[in-house]
């Protein structure tokens, strides 16, 4: 994978904070029926969507493998950024993440040892998930947390957040070129492989939502959290867990070309999101007014 691409995802993640006032973070914290939904969403809906396609997933267990830990892990990253352009609320995710990336380095041995037996057996290695957590969230997120005060007492840094406020779809669009640039020499090497798994991920992106949805709805959140629930159920850690591909025995260039297929169909789902969410959410509160 491309260098860059930590390095705009923190800027990216990190001009999409300057947005969300952080001092709404404790309270986001403290919504206990969104964070319940959410880990309804992402660790009971999700792994049983994840049950319904195994049996249509492809037997080798590289690729099967590459499949499940793509697909079992909720992202902490730039799905803060995408639902904010969808309009969804993005303070409670924001203030989630540190709970999503703990509890999925808790279950997804568990769910890997459910899927895949004894082959999943100590795949799971904890440094890239806290990789990503140090440069990708706590980074970007105190950067936020300085500039947002000296905006509020200075005209200078009022300036500067207001122009660094420029860049989130800049900054998103960046990433997503940079990520398609990356991933593409490691689809031509297995293209049976992108074959096998690409109507995976396709089902995948049009279900996952929508169990999302259906959960924020049973746990009677607003439209624009239960936006940010839909979000989070359909967009994946693969940027995290690619290290963990690459440490398989074997893995090139199968398991990499699994997990970076799942990143482009994402992708391309993200956009639709983005367009979407926003109608779907005034829908939902006319018909609740």
């Amino acid at each position: 994978m491309s260098p860059a691409i930590d390095p705009l995802l923190a800027f990216m993640l990190f001009v999409t904070f300057l947005q969300v006032p952080l001092t709404e973070l404790r309270r986001a914290l403290s919504n206990m029926r969104f964070l319940g939904a959410l880990m309804l969403a992402n660790f009971v809906a999700v792994p049983l969507l994840v049950a319904v396609l195994l049996p249509w997933m492809p037997q080798d267990p590289l690729l099967r493998i590459g499949v499940l830990l793509v697909l079992l892990t909720p992202c902490i990253d730039y799905v803060v950024t995408f639902a904010h352009l969808g309009q969804a609320d993005a303070k409670p995710l924001l203030a989630s993440t540190p709970l999503l990336l703990a509890a999925q380095m808790i279950l997804l041995p568990v769910y890997l040892g459910v899927f895949m037996g004894d082959a999943a057996a100590g795949l799971v290695k904890w440094e890239p998930f806290v990789h990503a957590f140090i440069w990708l969230i706590a980074v970007p997120l105190s950067l936020a947390a300085v500039l947002q005060p000296w905006a509020a007492r200075s005209t200078a840094g009022e300036r500067t957040v207001a122009w660094l406020g420029l860049f989130p779809v800049p900054a998103t669009a960046a990433v997503l070129f940079v990520v398609v640039a990356a991933v593409a020499p490691q689809l031509s090497l297995a293209m049976d492989a992108v074959r096998a798994v690409a109507p995976i991920y396709v089902a995948f992106a049009i279900a996952a939502p929508m169990l999302g949805w259906g959960v924020s709805r049973l746990c009677r959140l607003p439209a624009d959290q239960g936006g940010a629930i839909a979000f989070s159920s359909a967009t994946r850690n693969s940027l995290v867990v690619l290290p963990l591909g690459l440490a398989i025995p074997g893995a090139l260039p199968w398991v990499p070309a699994v997990i970076v297929t799942q990143t482009l169909v994402e992708l391309v789902s993200e956009l639709v999101y983005v367009k979407v969410a926003p109608s779907l959410r005034t829908k939902i509160v006319r018909q609740g007014s």
